[in-house]
């Protein structure tokens, strides 16, 4: 059975140590297995206070890389690389610090960014963005950590779209592995299992939701079907519910969250909860 996982996102951004004290207890009353922490500013939150608090609470954790404006592998701005480099390399020690195994994130642009890529400026960025993720794959792997490459719509990247598109990058460099979350999957793969599958032993990290950012299951997907290919990749890891409040404009905004998708953010977690342990629930009993 998988781990079940709520983002901090779904309630407050940027996470803190105050607020991140008042959540998790209620993430573990709720019972959620796995919380979920994005770093949006090394400093948010304290990884010595955060390993302490989570251990008490008996949650496993995930962590999530932000990839803002001027934080990008691919630009033409060496100072830029450079700055991008120190981010992760912290993200990692952060994960190592609070017993993460995975940070995940659109680890190769700032989201938004697009520009036109013709066969061969794709394969010479690939090239790129792979020779500059080994070194930051081998330091996550001496750490004990996976770099999780997600994929992104075609809204918010034009670099990496597909499961197909991120295996290309990750394939043979140590600690680097593939995030895949169900709202871009929606939006840019025909077959959301096939793409599971194409995703194969790569597969690090699974974020899930309905098509609308909502809670999983209030949609159309095929949910059955998405569990039996993450059985059939040996995908062991959680299922981490990934979605966020309108109340912060500016993630609001960057996230596109233009209406409620839930009476309250608490609902929409405790509602993907349950649907989520069902479907898990029925999978086991239908695999005996």
């Amino acid at each position: 059975m998988h781990a079940i996982g709520a983002n901090t996102w779904i309630w407050v951004s940027p996470l803190t140590d105050a607020r991140l004290a008042e959540l998790a207890p209620r993430i573990r009353d709720w019972g959620f297995d796995t919380i979920e922490l994005p770093i949006e500013s090394p400093g948010d939150w304290d990884p010595d206070r955060t390993a302490d608090l989570l251990a008490g609470l008996g949650l496993s954790v995930t962590v999530c890389a932000v990839m803002p404006p001027g934080r990008d592998l691919v630009t033409d701005d060496p100072a830029v690389v450079e700055r991008t480099g120190d981010y992760l390399r912290h993200c990692v020690r952060a994960a190592a610090r609070v017993g993460a195994a995975v940070v995940a994130g659109p680890i190769y642009a700032p989201v938004g960014r697009t520009w036109l890529l013709d066969h061969d400026a794709r394969a010479a960025t690939v090239r790129l963005l792979r020779e500059r993720l080994t070194p930051l794959g081998e330091h996550a792997a001496e750490h004990g950590i996976t770099l999780a490459l997600e994929p992104l719509n075609r809204f918010e990247t034009s670099l990496l779209n597909t499961a197909e598109q991120t295996r290309e990058v990750v394939d043979g460099i140590a600690g680097l592995g593939i995030a895949l979350d169900t709202f871009h999957m929606n939006i840019e793969e025909r077959d959301i299992p096939a793409a599971i599958r194409s995703a194969g032993d790569r597969l690090a990290h699974v974020q899930v939701c309905a098509n609308d950012r909502g809670a999983p299951g209030e949609d159309h997907l095929d949910w059955p079907g998405i569990v039996e290919a993450l059985r059939d990749v040996g995908y062991a890891g959680p299922l981490c519910i990934e979605s966020f409040t309108a109340q912060n404009r500016t993630i609001a905004t960057a996230a596109a969250i233009w209406r409620p998708l839930a009476p309250s953010q608490d609902q929409l977690a405790t509602a993907g909860l349950a649907f989520l342990r069902g479907l898990l629930d029925r999978a086991a009993a239908n695999a005996r």
